[in-house]
C-alpha cells in the first residue's frame, strides 16, 4: 500500500513542496555505469518545479564522485553541498548534490542525494527514462511578487528605490517582513560595498557605503555576512522558540527587539560575485514556507536587476576614480567619441615634484610611492577641496582646471582664480607639514613648483578610436606647464602668469620678464605676496548629478 505523502512547511496554498516515498527502482547513469540504484528513493514534488528524486547515500557510488566547492541555499531546505563525476576520462562538474544539514522542513532527505536529469545519460524509473522537465508559462505561475518583478522592478532607477518597492511588494503579498538589508559588493578604492536597509517603522530606505576597513570590523566578523561572503551558503535562524541559537551579533539584537525569524541568502551576480539578501520578521511563527517559496523563485532574477544597478554605480565610481566626476559625468552623458568636447574658459593649473629622481634613487619602490602619495593628496586634494577638477597624473605632475562661467562649476573668471589660490595656499601649507615630519624622521624633503595661467581650452576626447583620454589640450594648458618649468630656477614654488595675475595685481610680485620655452616674446611671471591675504574658497555649484 502506497504512503501519504509528507507535506513539507504545512503545505500552503500558493507554493508548497511533498515528500513522497517512492518504492519504483531508479538508476542514474553515466558512461554506461550506474552513479546510484535504488528502490527506497524519495521524490520531492515541488510547486511549478519537475520532480526531483533522492537518492539514499548508501545506495549511490560515492567512489565514482568527488566534492565540490560549489554550494547553492534554498531557505527552505538550506545549504547544498555539490558532487562531480569522473570515470572513463569523462567528467561532468555538479552532477549532483545533497543537503547535509537540512531546515527542519526538509529533514526527509537527508543523507541522501540528487541528480540534475540532463547531466546523466539516463534515469530510469523502472522501465521508463525520466526527462527534464520544462518551466511552466509565466501565466501560470501564482506568485504574487513574480508580475511585479517582471513588469515594474526593472523600471526603478536606483538600487535603493528597488529595495523599497520590494519591501512595499512584499508587504502587500502578506509577507510578515520586519527588516530587509541588501548589501552589495563594490569596486572602489575606499569602498567595500553598499547597503539598502529597509526597516518597516521608517518605512524608509537607508544607504550605507562602507569602507575596506569594516572587513576586519568586529561587527563584520561577528555577522552573517561573512560567511555568506566566504561560499558558506545562507543561514536560517528561528528566534521566537525555546533557546533559540543567537550565534552572530545582529541577531541577538533582533531577539531584543521582538524578532522571530531571520534569513540571510547569498544574492549571485553572473560574475559569481557574491551578495546578501537578509530578511526578518515580527511575526509570531516567522516565515512560513509559502513566503520563503516565493523569495527563492525571484531571487534569481532580483540578482540580475541589482546587478546592473551595482554595474552603474562601478562605472560611475571608476570614472569619478580614473576621471574625475566632472568629466567622468560628461563620459556617461555621450561624450564618448574622438573629437568630442567644447571650448571652455578656464584656470589651468599644472603642478609637478621637484627633484624626483634623487628621490626615487634614494629610497625603496614602495617608499617613493608613499611619497607620491603624500605629494598628490596635498596637490589634487586641494584642488578638489576648492572646486576644481583634476584631470591626468602625469608621473609626478598633474593637471587640473577651475571651469569658469558655467562650465561646470557656474563661476566667474575671478572666482575661479580666487579658488585656484586658495588651492594653491592649502597646498603649500600641507607640504609643509609633511616636510615638518620627514626632517624629523630624517627623510628627504619634498619639492614642489605649481603653474598657473587662465585662458581658452577645448575641454574633451583625444587620442586612437579605441583608447581616449578627456582632458584639456590647446595653448592655455601648455602655458600652464611652461609656466611651472621656471618653479625652480626662480626658486620660487607658485609661479602665475600675467594674465592670471591681473585681475588683482595687489596679491601678487612681479618677477620680471622671462623666456618660456616655444613662446617668442619673453613674458612677465608673478609670485603670491607673502604678506597677502589667503583668498577664501568659493562655494561651488555641483554639477547636476545623472546617478
Amino acid at each position: 500500500m502506497a504512503q501519504a505523502a509528507v507535506p513539507a512547511g504545512g503545505g500552503e496554498a500558493g507554493y508548497r513542496f511533498t515528500f513522497e516515498p517512492h518504492s519504483r527502482r531508479m538508476r542514474a547513469e553515466l558512461g554506461g555505469v550506474a552513479l546510484a540504484d535504488s528502490s527506497r528513493c524519495v521524490v520531492l514534488r515541488e510547486t511549478r518545479l519537475p520532480p526531483v528524486f533522492y537518492f539514499p547515500r548508501q545506495d549511490v557510488r560515492m567512489d565514482l564522485l568527488r566534492a565540490s566547492v560549489h554550494r547553492s541555499y534554498c531557505p527552505i531546505r538550506g545549504n547544498a553541498s555539490y558532487w562531480s563525476a569522473e570515470l572513463d576520462g569523462r567528467s561532468e562538474e555538479n552532477i549532483a548534490w545533497s543537503y547535509d544539514e537540512p531546515l527542519p522542513e526538509a529533514l526527509r532527505i537527508k543523507g541522501h542525494l540528487a541528480f540534475y536529469v540532463e547531466r546523466l545519460d539516463a534515469l530510469r524509473d523502472g522501465d521508463r527514462i525520466v526527462t527534464a522537465g520544462t518551466a511552466p508559462e509565466i501565466g501560470a505561475y501564482a506568485n504574487p511578487l513574480l508580475g511585479w518583478l517582471l513588469g515594474e522592478a526593472p523600471g526603478y532607477s536606483s538600487p535603493g528605490d528597488l529595495t523599497g518597492a520590494l519591501a512595499a511588494r512584499m508587504i502587500a503579498a502578506g509577507i510578515p517582513l520586519w527588516r530587509m538589508t541588501v548589501l552589495m559588493r563594490t569596486l572602489h578604492p575606499e569602498l567595500v560595498g553598499t547597503s539598502y536597509r529597509w526597516w518597516r517603522k521608517s518605512w524608509a530606505v537607508e544607504e550605507t557605503r562602507a569602507p575596506h576597513s569594516v572587513l576586519v570590523s568586529p561587527e563584520f566578523l561577528n555577522s552573517p555576512f561573512r560567511p555568506i561572503f566566504e561560499g558558506a551558503g545562507g543561514i536560517r535562524r528561528r528566534l521566537d522558540g525555546a533557546n533559540p541559537v543567537l550565534d552572530f551579533g545582529i541577531l541577538k539584537e533582533l531577539h531584543a527587539e521582538g524578532g522571530t525569524d531571520y534569513v540571510a541568502m547569498p544574492l549571485l551576480f553572473s560574475d559569481g560575485t557574491i551578495n546578501v539578501l537578509t530578511m526578518s520578521s515580527d511575526r509570531r511563527g516567522g516565515f512560513s514556507t509559502s513566503d520563503l517559496g516565493h523569495m527563492y523563485e525571484i531571487l534569481g532574477v532580483l540578482g540580475r536587476l541589482y546587478e546592473m544597478h551595482a554595474m552603474r554605480r562601478t562605472a560611475v565610481d571608476l570614472l569619478d576614480t580614473y576621471l574625475g566626476r566632472h568629466a567622468g559625468e560628461r563620459v556617461l552623458q555621450g561624450t564618448i567619441r574622438r573629437g568630442d568636447g567644447e571650448d571652455i574658459n578656464a584656470v589651468i593649473w599644472f603642478c609637478d615634484l621637484r627633484e624626483s629622481t634623487p628621490l626615487a634613487r634614494a629610497m625603496s619602490r614602495q617608499q617613493f610611492l608613499d611619497t607620491l602619495n603624500e605629494y598628490f593628496d596635498c596637490m589634487a586634494g586641494a584642488v578638489l577641496k576648492h572646486g576644481g577638477h583634476v584631470l591626468r597624473y602625469i608621473g609626478d605632475a598633474a593637471l587640473a582646471i577651475f571651469p569658469v562661467s558655467g562650465d561646470g562649476g557656474g563661476v566667474s573668471a575671478e572666482q575661479a582664480r580666487q579658488q585656484a589660490i586658495a588651492a594653491a595656499r592649502e597646498a603649500a601649507a600641507g607640504i609643509e607639514t609633511i616636510n615638518q615630519a620627514r626632517a624629523r624622521s630624517g627623510r628627504p624633503l619634498i619639492g614642489y613648483g605649481i603653474g598657473l595661467h587662465v585662458g581658452e581650452v577645448t575641454y574633451g576626447n583625444i587620442g586612437t578610436a579605441s583608447r581616449l583620454e578627456f582632458t584639456v589640450i590647446g595653448e592655455a594648458a601648455n602655458m600652464a606647464a611652461r609656466v611651472e618649468s621656471l618653479c625652480k630656477e626662480l626658486d620660487r614654488p607658485i609661479l602665475v602668469s600675467a594674465e592670471f595675475a591681473c585681475s588683482a595685481p595687489e596679491r601678487f610680485a612681479s618677477l620680471g620678464r622671462h623666456r618660456l620655452k616655444g613662446i617668442d616674446e619673453p613674458q612677465e611671471l608673478f609670485t603670491l605676496r607673502p604678506d597677502a591675504v589667503a583668498a577664501a574658497s568659493i562655494p561651488v555649484e555641483p554639477v547636476a548629478s545623472i546617478r
